[in-house]
């Protein structure tokens, strides 16, 4: 059955586009990131007023971006974004000291919201080609990241200028979709979804187990099969 999760698995995610948001504060460097994991190069950017919104490929998982703007009038306006988000990329500028208070009030508030709370969390300490930058330990002392309980998180020194330590940080997250699939995978085909629940969401995505299922038939006699033992764990379990 392991095959099966894997093929499942494989169904979910082999095609649609992941959710992720880009946040943090202004001038942190979201978009300058962005533009690093879409064309691999820096680009000329100004504050983002609103967002900006890219599909990027990388390691095989297809990504629908969403950088929001930072300045102190847009972020209340994040939560309209928060919807089906598999994974938030807070960005942070590692040079500026004197605003690390107000983005660990800002990444605390978002970490609150229902709609995050299977979200995970990658924190990316960027400017580390700059002087005075701090380390990831510094930042994730000041965000109290140390304090999270029950969410996947990882916290990388970077530079989205030169992309040091960008692929470090975009590994972990591919690595942790994958394996959040997995687990999605083997709920559906075992039935071992939480009590009192009838429906199963995937990560990024508005689709339930129905759909999923409907996805299994158009794909042949094979996701039939499939689908038949689905059926089975759900009225056995």
């Amino acid at each position: 059955m392991g095959a099966s999760v894997s093929w499942l698995s494989g169904m979910l995610f082999s095609k649609k586009e992941i959710r992720i948001l880009i946040l943090g504060l202004d001038n942190a460097g979201k978009t300058t990131l962005l533009y690093r994991l879409k064309i691999g190069e820096v680009v000329t950017t100004i504050p983002t007023i609103g967002f900006n919104v890219e599909s990027v490929t990388y390691k095989n998982l297809n990504f629908n971006v969403w950088d929001l703007g930072g300045q102190t009038s847009i972020r209340p306006y994040w939560r309209c974004y928060y919807a089906n988000t598999a994974a938030v990329i807070f960005v942070i500028d590692s040079t500026d000291i004197d605003r690390l208070g107000t983005a660990s009030e800002e990444l605390a508030a978002m970490l609150n919201e229902d709609e995050l709370k299977d979200a995970a969390l990658l924190v990316f300490a960027n400017k580390q080609d700059q002087p005075g930058a701090k380390g990831a330990g510094e930042i994730s002392e000041a965000l109290r990241l140390g304090e999270l309980r029950d969410r996947n998180w990882s916290i990388v020194a970077c530079s989205a200028v030169d992309g040091s330590g960008v692929d470090e940080g975009m590994d972990w997250l591919v690595q942790t979709v994958q394996q959040e699939s997995m687990q999605l995978a083997s709920r559906i085909l075992y039935g071992t979804r939480p009590m009192g629940t009838n429906k199963t969401k995937i990560p990024g995505s508005t689709i339930d187990v129905l759909a999923c299922l409907s996805i299994c038939i158009w794909d042949g006699s094979t996701a039939f099969e499939s689908l038949f033992v689905v059926g089975q764990s759900k009225i056995m379990g």
